[in-house]
């Protein structure tokens, strides 16, 4: 079973710190977001999260590259697409995800939230493997903290983005979440 120790980090994944963060302000952690994101656009497997999380992205590799060069982004944890888990921020920590966004009359979510990003896109379904993972992950996540909420990234900025997509199975995810 998964675990967040008191340092905010999911005990046995991988932990690269991503400098995109801050400190929260007061207050309890109780929404999850969740995301999706492939670098190149549709493309699966490489080290272009990594490196965008970690501001070592080298735009000249790939032109979409060029039209994300200097942005300052990251998210507390990446599913890839066979269920592996990466954390890039602390839990206890800021990560700047979902930028400007407003869930149930509350703006600036970022500042109450957990960033969950799936390796995916709005035209590619996701793997039984990632729902699997989301769900351990949601699983110890609630157990930490007084997660109140869970929201697509369209759901708190409807506007501007629509992640996770159609093709995340929310009936799928929440049904076996209430199995649980």
């Amino acid at each position: 079973m998964m675990r967040v120790n008191s340092q905010g980090l999911l005990d046995g994944v991988e932990y690269i710190p991503s400098p995109n963060c801050d400190d929260r302000p007061v207050g309890p952690i109780e929404l999850l977001v969740i995301h999706n994101i492939s670098l190149p656009p549709n493309e699966f497997g490489g080290d272009g999260v990594q490196r965008l999380f970690t501001n070592t992205l080298d735009a000249s590799l790939h032109p979409y590259y060029e039209t994300i060069a200097g942005l300052k982004v990251s998210a507390h944890f990446f599913v890839r697409r066979n269920g592996q888990i990466t954390q890039f921020v602390p839990c206890t920590k800021r990560a700047w995800h979902a930028g400007e966004s407003l869930w149930q009359g509350r703006s600036c979510c970022n500042d109450f939230s957990l960033g969950i990003e799936l390796e995916g896109s709005d035209v590619i379904p996701y793997t039984e493997e990632q729902y699997m993972a989301l769900l351990q992950l949601t699983e110890a996540l609630r157990q930490a903290y007084p997660i109140t909420g869970i929201a697509g990234h369209s759901d708190i900025s409807p506007v501007r983005k629509t992640d996770p997509g159609p093709c995340f199975d929310w009936a799928h995810y929440l049904a076996c979440l209430c199995r649980k």
